[in-house]
């Protein structure tokens, strides 16, 4: 009974935490199920960690509903500094978790590791989808209930005793927005094209002001 009053205070403390510093979201995964997909180069550095902490910000609509079919060079500087924002909030957390007497280690919002398969430390959306934020979408993009894909995420793996939560069983239903407006026609009802994705926001990347691999038209419908 302690154990579970114990992870019942410290997750009702740490989302209080999070939300009062600016989260928009918060969740607590069993990282179980996502383990196989972190990167080698932390791998066993995180073998100790039984639970994965998803902080997620909501991205501004103003910001969002200028894109059209490209992304704009206000949308890069918004990525940039939201990612930026993430990464300075999962510090300030693991700091305070570490003062409890446990380990925290946070992973980057937003770092590419392998450039070939443009993949980062862990992918952020599987570990907000298994903390209960949101399901997979058509455009591979987790979607919030109440925000859709606009949320840019980070995430804290600790040994701190909390509660986690169940993946949601939502999906998209017949919602076909990402679908109509992608750049790169990589979306299908039944399927999701990454090399035709990644090949449109290398692309994108070589635009005068943008220098990042990002697009945020499918963000944009996905609301």
């Amino acid at each position: 009974m302690k154990e579970k009053s114990d992870k019942n205070k410290n997750t009702k403390w740490l989302e209080e935490l999070a939300l009062q510093d600016g989260a928009s979201v918060f969740g607590v995964a069993d990282i179980k199920p996502v383990r196989k997909y972190f990167h080698d180069s932390i791998k066993s550095k995180t073998i100790i960690f039984p639970f994965g902490i998803s902080l997620g910000f909501k991205l501004s609509n103003e910001i969002i509903d200028d894109i059209q079919d490209e992304p704009t060079i206000i949308y890069k500087h918004h990525y940039s500094t939201v990612n930026h924002f993430l990464d300075q909030l999962a510090l300030k957390l693991c700091v305070e978790i570490q003062k409890k007497g446990y380990k925290a280690f946070a992973i980057p919002a937003s770092q590419i590791v392998d450039w070939q398969k443009q993949l980062g430390h862990l992918p952020h959306k599987a570990i907000a989808f298994q903390a209960g934020l949101g399901w997979i979408g058509r455009s591979n993009l987790l979607v919030n209930p109440q925000f859709g894909a606009r949320v840019r995420y980070v995430t804290i793996l600790t040994d701190l005793p909390l509660n986690t939560a169940k993946p949601l069983k939502n999906n998209c239903g017949g919602c076909t927005a990402c679908i109509r407006v992608c750049p790169a026609k990589a979306i299908s009802k039944k399927s999701y094209d990454k090399k035709k994705c990644t090949n449109k926001l290398k692309e994108f990347s070589k635009k005068t002001g943008i220098g990042q691999s990002i697009c945020g038209v499918c963000v944009k419908a996905c609301k």
